[in-house]
């Protein structure tokens, strides 16, 4: 299958480099010209803009948008909405918001074009190791699309989808990151326990390495934390401020909306949020009340 790729960043370079070893032809766009370069090098075709990579595809046409969420996704499907024709499909594979997408279904079903999101998990190691595809829109689209998704999934017949109609793969792939946030958090918090027993002197990383055989918390992210464990045991040199991509926020909002308690994921965005106040305001102000009531001893700021 021919397939246009819009967005080569890391992700989408090792995407369409997973495609074309599975036999897919490449169509590659970026607004990065070094970015269209390299994947030229890598074997596809590169397109010099929107209407260059529409013009290189034989209807009906698949573009495969991984730009970052919000205004340049929106921005990216808007204009290829104005090139593409009935019959064609758009395949938003980044983070967006499942309402942003339900959205773009209906707008882009009225000019008879199809959409299909496609919450993509996998990393930088998705190109070895395969991409985890949670993938919304029609039956029939989905079924056109099936050689890609089986191409891009660890393996044809597994780690991939469809989840249900439009906006459905993004807001899977909304709570399956919700779930990670509380996931990372649990083994953030384990090994500082662990740390913090400084009589025991335990090697974080060789329990690490006992935890991945036969334990009920192995696990892939485990695997990872080992690994970081095993290159940097002390944490050296990593500022305590720890980012979000928006999705753990989502979740947590529709857990609100629709009265669902999800104590450990929002605890769990809190604890990312909290992580950036480098001032601590709330803290000192907490020390300074345990003073005034209790006569408490407060430390002093060096």
């Amino acid at each position: 299958m021919k397939l246009g790729m819009v967005g080569l960043g890391k992700m989408g370079s090792n995407m369409a480099a997973r495609l074309q070893t599975g036999g897919h032809a490449i169509v590659a766009f970026d607004r990065n010209a070094d970015a269209v370069a390299g994947a030229v090098t890598a074997g596809a075709t590169g397109a010099a803009s929107l209407e260059a990579l529409v013009a290189a595809l034989e209807p009906p046409r698949a573009v495969w948008v991984m730009v970052p969420a919000g205004e340049p996704t929106e921005a990216t499907i808007s204009a290829l909405s104005t090139l593409l024709e009935d019959g064609d499909t758009i395949i938003d594979g980044g983070n967006s918001f499942y309402k942003d997408s339900v959205r773009r279904a209906a707008t882009l079903a009225a000019k008879g074009i199809d959409f299909v999101d496609s919450g993509t998990s996998g990393g930088i190691w998705g190109r070895t190791e395969g991409y985890s595809l949670m993938i919304g829109g029609s039956d029939s689209a989905v079924r056109r699309l099936e050689p890609l998704f089986r191409s891009l999934a660890p393996a044809p017949d597994r780690g991939w989808g469809r989840v249900g109609p439009p906006g459905a793969g993004h807001f899977v792939k909304m709570v399956h990151n919700g779930i990670e946030y509380g996931m990372m958090q649990a083994f953030a918090e384990g090994f500082e326990i662990l740390h913090r027993k400084e009589e025991f002197a335990l090697d974080l990383a060789a329990v690490g390495r006992i935890w991945q055989h036969g334990s009920v918390v192995r696990s892939w992210l485990l695997d990872l934390t080992t690994a970081a464990l095993e290159e940097n045991p002390g944490m050296d040199g990593i500022a305590p401020w720890v980012s979000d991509s928006g999705e753990g926020r989502w979740t947590v909002a529709e857990a609100v909306e629709l009265d669902v308690p999800a104590p450990v994921i929002t605890l769990a965005l809190i604890a990312r949020l909290r992580s950036r106040s480098d001032e601590a305001y709330a803290d000192r102000l907490l020390a300074a009340m345990r003073n005034q009531f209790g006569g408490h001893a407060v430390r002093k700021a060096t």
